[in-house]
């Protein structure tokens, strides 16, 4: 098929390109490459997928990759809605995978305009290349945080989610609203994916594995909200993946516009095996500095993944050790670490 991938130089991304390429579809990726974290971070991604920094760096210049020959790349802003149209007119997908937001929970407490830009004002522009040029399948990231202060678990999508506590969570909580929408005006399939905390390699920087492995190696504290009683089903990308691209390649005959799933692992760990499993991975015990309960944060989450299992007979099920495990040896090459 031919895809669309947005945010191809994020972490999810980057991966999902590299997974469709390998099974023999023809990928156009785009992102806008911002400076949420380091750019560096995203051009090295990039580079792995055949592009190089200089290219990369290009504004909505189009690059092929150098190592696959299905892989192109343009540096498109989603709320360029001029660019984002030509690109839909230009090259008739069959499907689009919109992995580009704004992401964090807590920088949408300090910088909530980039949310709505991105977020709300950029997914409509994709919503409206859906609709405009006939495009089959709109895959998109959703989150666990719509799921706010839920106290059931495991989180079912079934489960209320009116009641978001962070700006980041309504904005993913608007855009499945606003895909059942036009999946309902315009006929054509939207699938929501409400990923449930994300690890491994190629991560992002910002979230608490990464910075825990930063501050372990530099034999710096590292900070532990709610004192360590939290729990997150934390799911390695590859399980994340696997899901996406099983969904993307699946045409489940349906009349059903709209579906929402969880990709989870089905399974609560807590933040203080998190940290016990980078530290045995580091071979360096962590200097633990304990801190109330951020804002925006959550206590727990749980995903329930009977749909995923019951449409795609699929579940991810890396197991946390092995995971932390995997993202470690990548960071220490990554980050030149001596152990």
């Amino acid at each position: 098929m031919k895809v669309l991938v947005t945010g191809a130089a994020g972490f999810i991304g980057f991966h999902t390109c590299l997974k469709l390429v390998k099974h023999g579809h023809e990928v156009y990726g785009i992102d806008n490459i911002n400076d949420y974290y380091d750019p560096k971070l995203k051009f090295n991604r990039l580079n792995e997928l055949g592009f190089s920094e200089a290219a990369s760096k290009l504004f909505k210049n189009e690059v092929q990759s150098i190592k696959y020959n299905s892989l192109r790349f343009s540096r498109i802003d989603l709320v360029d809605h001029e660019s984002i149209d030509h690109l839909f007119k230009q090259e008739q997908f069959e499907v689009v995978c919109n992995l580009a937001a704004q992401a964090g929970v807590r920088y949408s407490i300090e910088n909530p305009k980039a949310y709505i830009d991105s977020n709300i004002s950029g997914f409509l522009n994709i919503l409206e290349g859906c609709r405009n040029h006939k495009v089959k399948h709109l895959v998109y990231a959703s989150s666990s945080s719509v799921y706010g202060e839920n106290k059931k678990v495991p989180f079912e999508t079934t489960d209320n989610v009116d009641h978001p506590i962070s700006l980041y969570a309504a904005t993913k909580k608007s855009n499945e609203l606003m895909a059942h929408t036009y999946g309902h005006l315009y006929g054509f399939k939207t699938t929501g994916l409400r990923f449930f905390t994300v690890y491994g390699p190629w991560g992002r920087p910002d979230m608490a594995y990464y910075l825990f492995a930063d501050a372990i190696s530099n034999n710096q504290p590292i900070k532990v909200f709610n004192n360590g009683e939290m729990e997150r089903d934390f799911t390695y990308i590859d399980d994340i993946v696997n899901g996406v691209t099983k969904i993307i390649e699946k045409n489940i005959d349906s009349r059903e516009h709209y579906k929402i799933y969880n990709i989870g692992n089905n399974k609560t760990e807590s933040l203080q095996d998190f940290i016990t499993a980078i530290e045995a991975a580091l071979g360096k015990k962590a200097i633990k500095e304990m801190y109330p309960m951020q804002q925006g944060d959550v206590p727990r989450t749980f995903a329930a993944v009977d749909e995923l299992i019951k449409d795609y007979s699929y579940r991810p099920n890396t197991i946390l050790k092995l995971g932390i495990e995997k993202f470690i040896k990548w960071y220490i090459k990554y980050k030149q670490v001596n152990k």
